[in-house]
């Protein structure tokens, strides 16, 4: 129910990071911008806003990318959609990374609105700062979208950012399952009062914005339950991932690119059992990471370690 790249277009890259606009963007775009004609005296203004709105949502997406890249993590894409924006992050598996890669999207919001903030307060000794004016009409909801954003994103309402910040505390005292189970909880009872909201507000977008979000604590509620079970098989001894340190589980979980055969790779060195394809990295069945097999061998002589492509 995330948008990708797919059917995106391809607007920048900067920092290493791509950012993408969604197909879906200038329709809603469309219909939001003629639905305020009536906001402004001039249709500049409407689109001026809309965009601004974006600039802050690309932003604080740009704050979850960047702190997640600070803490050794993986963060390469970005894409813009109706419902505000996506950072594709994957921080090391571990909460206090997890934690600030979420808070930094929110603290983008808290550091904004201290220029926001001065540029109200510097309007109200110029001569445009008249009532009924588009530029201080604009400068006002400007500053009052960055105050919302930021109220709305720290609702402890799975996947919002405060859900997730709910999570990556109390992953630090249940652990990797069991905090996800309680913030998905959390956030299911969240969208029962997101629903409520919408109806009474008739607004259609938090009832979508709750129906994405229903839609996402049901799968983070199914992933937990799968880290659950993951976190009960035994384990290989003598082994560890190099990116979160959890030593990997006992079991066919790889699979053969050559002939698709599911194997246990730290079992078999490495190598299909049917086909003998060697794989010099293997993923990390924890975090998703990919390392050189001989950076997991902790108990490997080195005299029998694969050898790894240069």
């Amino acid at each position: 129910m995330l948008p990708t790249q797919r059917g995106s277009l391809r607007l920048f890259r900067v920092a290493g990071i791509t950012v993408f606009l969604h197909w879906s963007w200038f329709v809603v775009a469309a219909f939001e911008i003629s639905d305020r004609t009536t906001q402004y005296h001039a249709v500049t203004w409407n689109v001026l806003e809309y965009l601004a709105l974006f600039g802050i949502v690309l932003l604080h997406e740009f704050g979850h990318s960047l702190a997640c890249r600070s803490v050794g993590g993986r963060a390469d894409q970005i894409v813009l959609w109706p419902l505000g924006g996506v950072a594709y992050v994957n921080p090391p598996q571990r909460p206090g990374a997890t934690l600030w890669s979420i808070a930094a999207g929110p603290l983008v919001n808290v550091v904004l609105l201290v220029p926001l903030s001065l540029l109200v307060v510097w309007g109200r000794t110029q001569s445009w700062w008249q009532p009924g004016s588009d530029i201080r009409m604009w400068v006002v909801t400007l500053w009052t979208i960055n105050l919302v954003l930021l109220a709305f994103n720290l609702l402890p309402v799975y996947p919002l950012d405060g859900g997730q910040i709910l999570r990556s505390l109390l992953w630090f005292f249940l652990g990797r399952a069991r905090s996800l189970m309680v913030a998905t909880i959390i956030g299911m009872i969240g969208v029962a009062g997101l629903i409520a909201f919408a109806w009474w507000a008739q607004s259609i977008w938090i009832g979508i914005l709750a129906v994405f979000a229903l839609f996402n604590c049901w799968r983070g509620w199914q992933a937990a339950r799968a880290m659950a079970r993951l976190d009960q098989l035994p384990r290989h001894g003598g082994f560890a991932c190099p990116s979160c340190k959890t030593a990997p589980p006992q079991g066919l979980f790889w699979r053969c690119n050559s002939c698709g055969t599911v194997f246990d790779t730290f079992e078999t060195r490495a190598t299909c059992p049917k086909c003998a394809a060697q794989f010099p990295v293997t993923r990390c069945i924890n975090c998703g990471a990919l390392n050189p097999v001989s950076a997991w061998a902790i108990g490997w002589p080195s005299a029998t370690r694969p050898v790894v492509d240069a």
